[in-house]
């Protein structure tokens, strides 16, 4: 066999292990679709450090990383040994620190896991810089466990975890929302959001994309949500247009093709959106090769101003 006939196997050989460890995972999705997740907050702390000092209207900066369960750059994470993960945890904790996010959405984020380590990657990255997290655990069988999780400085109430309906040839994804007061303003409820869609298939992101916009809409807050979509703008409707139509949600300049979160296949897969009631003053795709994935940091303020509109807790009230 030539080196040109191997070169051009290897995307099918890649392409076949994927799909055999995605039909492996599908068989560890949690028998519990949802769930109440526990919020882990440091010991007596009653109120939000980010509410207490805040001025009126002062931004939220909020973040988005998909982790890689730890692998940085790397093929897969069952092939570095757990000093290796540790390394690459500390290169995004290094970048937290850096940018200060007040709050922080994570996708493949494990708990204890055989493949990653066998210990709490979310602990590890919230230590010292954030003081509520609450996980979204979507596979927790087989000795895996790793999902969704937010990482805050605001306190976080009400939380909701719901991993999608089991698929052929995916691995199991799904989000957590839970509830923080806006900063300076304890009647104004929002609803944040991280969030992972399926990888391959159109048709059950749509699936996924449509089960996550009931569920919001139930909840009846305005949203921000945060996450892996695995969909561009570009390339007809997919399950962002239908996410950002169901919830009339925004983005920022959803037409920039600079704005790439996915520089193996130099594509825009995370995201950042907001309801109505938000408006972005900045927002940032990271540089830091800490991922496959970059991160995505954004701040964001209430539009109009709270002294000229009768805010309220619900979305309703805001309208």
């Amino acid at each position: 066999m030539t080196s040109r006939t191997k070169q051009s196997m290897r995307p099918l050989t890649i392409f076949f292990v994927w799909m055999v460890v995605a039909i492996a995972l599908s068989t560890c999705a949690t028998l519990e679709r949802t769930k109440i997740p526990e919020i882990v907050t440091p010991h007596g702390r009653t109120a939000s450090l980010v509410s207490a000092g805040a001025r009126l209207n002062s931004p939220l900066k909020v973040m988005t990383l998909n982790v890689a369960h730890g692998r940085s750059t790397g093929f897969h994470q069952l092939l570095q040994s757990r000093s290796t993960t540790l390394q690459n945890l500390d290169q995004i904790r290094d970048v937290l620190k850096r940018e200060r996010p007040h709050l922080l959405a994570l996708q493949e984020a494990d708990g204890p896991s055989f493949w990653s380590g066998n210990f709490n990657h979310v602990e590890y990255l919230a230590e010292k810089q954030f003081h509520y997290q609450v996980r979204g655990e979507h596979a927790d069988r087989m000795n895996l466990s790793y999902g969704t999780a937010l990482l805050s400085n605001l306190k976080l109430d009400d939380p909701l975890a719901i991993t999608f309906a089991p698929a052929v040839a995916s691995s199991p994804k799904g989000f957590v929302v839970a509830t923080i007061d806006w900063p300076g303003y304890r009647t104004i409820e929002v609803d944040v959001v991280s969030v992972h869609l399926a990888a391959l298939r159109k048709s059950l992101r749509k699936e996924q994309a449509t089960e996550l916009a009931k569920t919001l809409s139930a909840r009846g807050k305005p949203t921000i949500i945060l996450g892996d979509l695995n969909a561009e703008w570009t390339g007809g409707r997919s399950a962002l247009h239908l996410l950002m139509d169901a919830l009339s949600l925004k983005t920022y300049r959803p037409y920039d093709n600079n704005l790439v979160t996915f520089p193996k296949f130099n594509e825009r897969l995370d995201w950042i959106l907001v309801s109505p009631e938000f408006e972005f003053v900045s927002h940032e795709v990271l540089p830091d090769p800490i991922s496959d994935h970059r991160g995505v940091v954004a701040e964001v303020v209430l539009t109009p101003p709270p002294s000229r509109s009768p805010y309220g807790v619900t979305r309703a009230a805001l309208q």
